[in-house]
């Protein structure tokens, strides 16, 4: 289902905007940094769906950039039957950040959608814009080419919150197969969370706020579902579900509200606070992304806080975009991955069956899995409120002094690449990153092994029933 919150940079202390949020689906989750590609003429990738999803398609072929851009993303193995590797978004090298978020059509539209609909799924289209988009603008642009040209397979309605420095858009790609899309403009004073992605009244042609297709207002007329002398035209009543903003987005919208109005504005603290209170993060939030959206002097400085599970139970920490790689415990594992189930770290069964060996390095899968561990340690705090409130202290604590320290990570490899020391440069960046990842994955380690003493000895661990967790909004 996904949450995503935008923050305009009028709103902040620091002078920039922020996109935060996380993905949720029951699968694997990894982090990984994708490095700049050439590709030859006549390149094409694979996208949409198959016949195995949970709305079929056919998988097709479109053309590849003759250019992809680096980026970094999470990505997961399962989600409603969609070709893996996905991906809810990420933050490329021209500073465009992209999250993807659930938003459900309305259910006429739904089921008008083809059979053997075709052309790319969200997770591909959340990935091309990061390979390929230059500007927030551009990627609504990207967006809404490609569902012209190729059509759009979907699960049922979807939307992107789509950021750069200086805008953000709301994307809300529509079910049904018409190629209905729309786009709301987001700026400097705006604080918009989605969950479900939404947009609601539009102009009745297109303008600098909002963006549509020529067939957007007409298709709703042909289908009898809107009267252009009835009153405004209302996308999220006429194509969406007709809720608006959920209780969850508004109530973090108005708490958001009321810290940008005390002295200074919304804070790093405030930012990862939207997507780590309990009231809205659980076992189902997959990780945890924030991107302060900059321009700096280089490329390789941009940077996203990641956490490996939704960052309740986990701390938000730096990954560079100039650093080489990520931790091996921070990459793909075998841990809830889709199909690993039924494969082997073993070889002799290739030559008749391929399936059966594993997609994971087997030197990949010796290391402990982030993922794993820190799951360990929100299901140990889930079942007990003190150890809930002494792990979000700890974190708290571990993201203030890991902050401290980022900006003169950052001044050194900025004196580094204003030298052509390019490669040193990326030897810091990934030093430091590799070490906060590091030691918060020691630190988890140590508290699920405190943690399990304190329950166990004082008869506590759940081992019948149902489980428990924090009430959420949604």
């Amino acid at each position: 289902m996904s949450y995503g919150i935008y923050i305009g940079r009028n709103l902040t202390a620091d002078g920039h905007a922020w996109l935060a949020g996380y993905g949720d689906e029951p699968s694997s989750h990894w982090l990984e940094i994708v490095d700049r590609a050439e590709h030859a003429p006549g390149s094409t990738i694979a996208v949409g769906v198959g016949p195995e999803a949970d709305m079929p398609g056919v998988r097709s072929a479109i053309p590849q950039s003759a250019t992809t851009a680096r980026h970094m993303r999470v990505s997961y193995s399962y989600y409603l039957g969609v070709p893996a590797p996905i991906t809810n978004g990420g933050l490329n090298e021209h500073g465009v950040a992209v999250r993807d978020i659930w938003s459900t059509s309305r259910p006429e539209l739904i089921a008008m959608t083809p059979a053997h609909q075709s052309g790319p799924n969200y997770s591909d289209l959340a990935r091309i814009v990061l390979e390929r988009a230059r500007s927030a603008r551009e990627g609504v642009d990207l967006i809404a080419a490609l569902i012209a040209e190729h059509g759009y397979s979907d699960y049922g309605g979807n939307s992107h919150l789509i950021a750069d420095p200086d805008e953000a858009w709301v994307m809300i790609q529509f079910s049904g197969g018409k190629g209905l899309w729309v786009a709301e403009k987001l700026g400097a004073d705006d604080i918009r969370a989605s969950r479900p992605g939404y947009v609601g009244v539009v102009p009745t042609k297109p303008d600098d706020t909002f963006l549509f297709p020529d067939h957007f207002i007409q298709t709703a007329v042909g289908l009898g579902w809107f009267d252009p002398a009835s009153g405004p035209f209302d996308v999220n009543r006429i194509y969406g579900d007709g809720k608006g903003p959920w209780e969850g987005p508004a109530w973090v919208e108005a708490e958001m509200r009321k810290r940008a109005a005390k002295e200074g504005g919304i804070t790093r603290e405030d930012v990862f606070w939207s997507i780590s209170t309990e009231v809205l993060t659980g076992d189902t939030a997959g990780y945890g992304q924030v991107v302060p959206l900059v321009h700096p002097g280089f490329w390789e400085l941009r940077m996203m806080w990641h956490a490996p599970i939704g960052p309740v139970t986990a701390p938000l920490l730096p990954v560079f975009l100039g650093q080489a790689g990520v931790p091996d415990e921070y990459a793909q594992h075998r841990y809830l991955t889709m199909g690993e189930a039924s494969r082997f770290l073993d070889r002799r069964k290739e030559a008749k069956d391929p399936a059966t060996v594993s997609h994971v390095p087997q030197g990949i899968e010796v290391a402990d899995a982030a993922f794993y561990e820190f799951k360990r340690l929100m299901h140990l705090c889930f079942q007990d409120e003190g150890l809930l409130r002494q792990s979000w202290d700890h974190w708290r604590r571990m993201e203030g002094s890991v902050a401290a320290q980022v900006h003169e990570v950052l001044r050194t490899a900025e004196l580094l690449l204003d030298a052509g020391e390019t490669g040193l440069a990326g030897r810091v960046l990934t030093r430091e990153s590799h070490v906060w990842l590091r030691e918060a994955l020691d630190d988890c380690k140590a508290l699920v092994d405190a943690g399990v003493v304190v329950l166990r000895r004082s008869e506590r661990l759940t081992r019948t029933g149902p489980p428990s967790s924090p009430k959420q909004l949604w």
